[in-house]
Order: structure tokens, then sequence, then C-alpha cells
């Protein structure tokens, strides 16, 4: 366990590139705290290759090893420092903090980018790569082109530095896209929306056959099951969970197995945190032969085991659907054109999964595939909220859409890349 000291993040870079930099945490504990440090953490593009994460509901202690998920990537490591800090509550008045804890941030507020520019392949990407770098969340998206070659886009953005407010910064996120697109950007501006923009900010009903398409995956009733609850059950290929009541006086321990991804350790976290778990001690080993290994001691918010049967069932049953299928993604024929769509589920605080639309963007620029049209949209299901990501894409003589075959590989490689 931790214990309070000046520096309240503590960041020690690799020496060497591929060498694992380690980032400590020490602060005060709040609820969903390990879940908002890995999300920035990934805003920032990096992996979290292993992590130890202890608490005593009072004050946490979190150490994770990260690399860059892309070599190229440069990594502002005094900027990830201050957002990792800005997220921790204040240790210096921790005994008011405890007393405050209705006291919920507001959100920062929505603004407007819109600009058009002259079509061309990649740009769509190449405008996302800018924001990310300039710490700018993506919400909302509306990409539109016209008739005579140029594009409309319409990007609703929150700042991650909360200065959007000035000129200076929407004059410098401007000129940056301006740069970046060169003599395809024909005009940039950035404001507050107006309310014509209003429907283009709130959730979107999906058409009933892509959404019963998108979201009918279900677990099997033998994956849901955790091993300690059912000997006679085989144990699922990609995600296991043994659940022990008895290595613990007061926790619940879950010792789970999966196959490697790039989010796991912020999927795990923030399935927890939306399940009113609380991880008093977990351990995140590195990758063995494509699988990970964690353990996790774990409490209900009234500080017992999970001891009933059917809510350690719906537990794994969560944890395993969040493992096994992160991420809905489908390809289709839509009348004349290719739509790809990809889903994730967002946190019941209302943030979504980070840099997925980067990640697809990439992914199809790499594959040089066009993006017809675009946008980012709300979809609410019976049990969930999603943000879903829809492209149209061009066929090209590269990567003929039209073929099944070539569906197939832009799948299986995309999910093979942002995995």
């Amino acid at each position: 366990m931790g214990i309070p000291c000046d520096d309240v993040v503590v960041i020690k870079e690799g020496k060497t590139p591929g060498e694992p930099s380690v980032v400590t945490v020490n602060c005060p504990d709040k609820a969903g705290l390990g879940c908002d440090l890995c999300r920035i953490i990934l805003q920032f593009g990096l992996c979290i290759t292993k992590g130890d994460f202890s608490t005593d509901g009072r004050w946490c202690y979190i150490v994770l090893w990260v690399v860059p998920h892309h070599s190229s990537l440069k990594v502002d490591w005094e900027s990830l420092k201050d957002r990792l800090s800005s997220a921790c509550p204040p240790s210096c008045f921790f005994s008011f903090y405890l007393n405050q804890v209705s006291n919920v941030p507001t959100p920062p507020p929505v603004y407007l980018l819109k600009f058009w520019c002259h079509d061309q392949r990649g740009s769509l990407h190449d405008v996302t790569k800018i924001l990310c770098e300039l710490e700018i969340l993506i919400q909302r998206v509306k990409v539109m082109p016209t008739p005579d070659g140029r594009v409309l886009d319409l990007f609703f953005i929150t700042d991650c530095l909360d200065l959007l407010h000035t000129k200076q910064r929407r004059d410098n996120i401007c000129e940056h896209l301006m740069a970046a697109l060169g003599e395809y950007c024909i005009t940039c501006e950035l404001k507050l929306p107006g309310p014509e923009y209003e429907s283009l900010q709130g959730n979107s009903s999906l058409p009933p056959a892509i959404a019963e398409e998108l979201f009918s995956y279900q677990l099997k009733d033998e994956e849901a099951y955790p091993k300690a609850l059912s000997s006679n059950m085989g144990a699922v290929k990609k995600a296991s969970i043994t659940v022990d009541n008895s290595l613990s006086p007061v926790h619940t321990v879950l010792q789970i197995q999966c196959v490697d991804q790039k989010c796991l350790f912020y999927d795990i976290l923030r399935t927890s945190k939306d399940c009113n778990i609380q991880i008093a001690y977990g351990r995140f080993s590195s990758t063995k032969k494509g699988f990970r290994n964690l353990d996790l001691f774990i409490q209900q918010t009234d500080g017992k085991k999970i001891g009933d049967p059917e809510s350690q069932v719906a537990l794994c049953s969560r944890l395993k659907e969040e493992m096994v299928h992160p991420l809905r993604v489908i390809i289709a024929n839509r009348g004349p054109d290719i739509e790809l769509l990809v889903a994730n589920p967002v946190e019941l605080c209302g943030k979504g999964r980070p840099l997925v639309f980067y990640d697809v963007t990439l992914a199809l620029k790499k594959l040089r595939v066009s993006i017809f049209a675009a946008e980012i949209v709300r979809h609410s299901t019976l049990d969930c909220q999603w943000e879903v990501y829809r492209f149209l894409l061009d066929d090209s003589r590269e990567f003929p859409l039209a073929s099944k075959q070539a569906r197939g590989f832009l799948l299986i490689w995309w999910l093979s890349f942002i995995l």
C-alpha cells in the first residue's frame, strides 16, 4: 500500500526503444479511479503491458508498465502526468474530499469544429490524429461529401485542457488542422454549436435490422458460468474465470485467463466500476503465449464477499462478454454502398472507449480504403448504451469490397489491428 507523498504521479521513462515506461500513482482513492486512469493512458496511445493495483478504501497505489501502441508515436510525458494528476483526488484536502463525494465536476462544454475540404483519401484520419495530439476528445462526427468533390466535416469535441473558451486555443487548433491538410483545406471554424446542430448531438436510433445484427451476440450458458460453480462445464477457449471465496477472509478472488488485447485492463476495470464492484488488489501479468493472467481481490459496495451464486454468474458473464467480444463489428452491403459499423459499450458515466475512431480510420487508411461518409452516434439497448461508428466505404481496384472474401479479410485484419 502506498503512503502520502508530494508526487501523486511519477513516470519513469524506458531507457531504450521498446522498454516499458513505469507509471506510478499514489493518491487518495475514489470510486472508479483505476478505470479513469487507464482511459487517460489509452488516450495517449499507450498500451498497458502489466500492472499492480491496491487500495484500502482510503488510499490507492497503482503501478502500470506502458508502451506506445505504435512505434512512431511520440508521447508527451509531462502532459500525461498532468492529466493523470488531475484525475486523482487532491491529497492535501483528503479529509475534505471524503466529505464532498457528491460534488461531481461539471463536464466540459461541447464545441463544434466545422471545416470544408477537398476530398482526399486518408484525410479523415489525418484530422483525427491532429485532434488526438492536441488532447481533443471527439464526441460526435458527421462527415458529408458533396457532388462537387468537397467534404463537410462536423466534429463535436471537448477539450481535455478545458481551454476551448479561449480564442488562442481555438485558433491554435484550426492552424494545426489547416497546416496538416495543406491545400486540401478550404475553411476551418471552431465555436459553440447553435440550435441547428442539436439533433446531431443526441442519440440516433439505428434501423432495427442493423441493430439486431450488431447487438444480437450473447454468451452461451456454459460460457457464462465461473469454474468454481460448475466443474462439469468446459472452460471457454478465450476467457476463463475461477471464483474462490476461501483464499481471503474478506474478499472474493477472481483468477482470470484470457486472450491478450490492447484495452483489456481498461475493459475489466470499466466493467467492475459499472457493476459497483470494488477491487482491493489486482495484478495484471505480462503476456504468455498470447494470454493474460489476472488476479483480482474484490468486494461488494457493502464491504462483503460475493457469496450469492447468481451474483457470481452475472459478474462472470459480464466480464467474459467484455473480454471475448469487446467490440461489435459488421461489414455489409447497404444498397449500392458498403457499410462498416463498429460499436462499443459506453461507461455509465457517459464516456466511450478511447481512440476507437482513431484506430478505425488509421486501419482504413493503411488498407487504402476510401471513406465516403462517416458518423459517430449513440444507440441505447435495454441494458446498455453504445457508441456506434458508421462508415460508408468506397470500392476500389486495390481492395474490391464488393467481394465477400475482401470484406472478410478487412474484418479479420482490422480486428487484429485494433485489438
